[in-house]
């Protein structure tokens, strides 16, 4: 997986290769991402990691994210694709179903808007998990089951290296939440610790939807 995201998409072709962009890190763009408090504010910057720019994410005790504004069309594009990598795993046992236990060290996650009636917003956050099973899925413990979560790595994942990722999103929506969702309205990327009051430093590379 490392091979590949070696040889980043190359975004000027977008329409050659079916994908839509929606993090182009690699090209140096981050103006399209607006910041999302929470708990004070995990730091973000584009950073050179070898030959690539990435975002590099430092949480201290801090839950902040950036999001990004996308209408994205799942029937015709519904694969997510990124790349991501930790530094270090967030320490100590505790239950990431909890809130005093909801915490991850990256997370990136797909927002549905219910418009004026925000009570249907609904999400799924696909999260570097720390104690939950490599493909548990769960509630969060703070939105119930509006927001969704899908553990796509964990503990036995090796720190300091990428890792790819290509979820098949609109599957996933209707596995989780039972809804057949068309278009989606947002990406959001969040590394937090402050439940935990731990730190982590995370890194995201480019983030596309595919027809394939």
């Amino acid at each position: 997986m490392l091979g590949l995201y070696l040889f980043p998409i190359n975004f000027s072709h977008a329409d050659e290769v079916s994908i839509i962009p929606a993090g182009e890190f690699s090209k140096g763009k981050l103006n399209e991402w607006l910041p999302k408090k929470f708990v004070n504010e995990t730091s973000y910057s584009l950073i050179k990691v070898g030959k690539n720019t990435v975002l590099r994410a430092v949480s201290q005790n801090s839950a902040s994210g950036l999001i990004k504004k996308i209408r994205v069309d799942i029937k015709e594009y519904p694969f997510l694709n990124w790349s991501w990598r930790i530094e270090n795993q967030l320490a100590g046992t505790f239950d990431e179903k909890q809130k005093h236990g909801d915490d991850y060290a990256a997370r990136i996650y797909i927002v549905v808007s219910g418009g004026i009636a925000f009570w249907n917003t609904i999400a799924l956050n696909y999260v570097w998990s720390k104690n939950a099973i490599k493909g548990e899925t769960w509630p969060s413990a703070f939105a119930t089951e509006n927001s969704m979560m899908v553990s796509l790595r964990s503990s036995e994942a090796p720190v300091s290296k990428w890792h790819w990722e290509k979820r098949n999103i609109r599957k996933d929506f209707k596995k989780l939440f039972g809804r057949e969702i068309q278009f989606t309205d947002a990406v959001v990327l969040m590394s937090d610790t402050d439940n935990t009051h731990k730190e982590v430093t995370a890194y995201y590379g480019d983030i596309y939807f595919s027809k394939q």
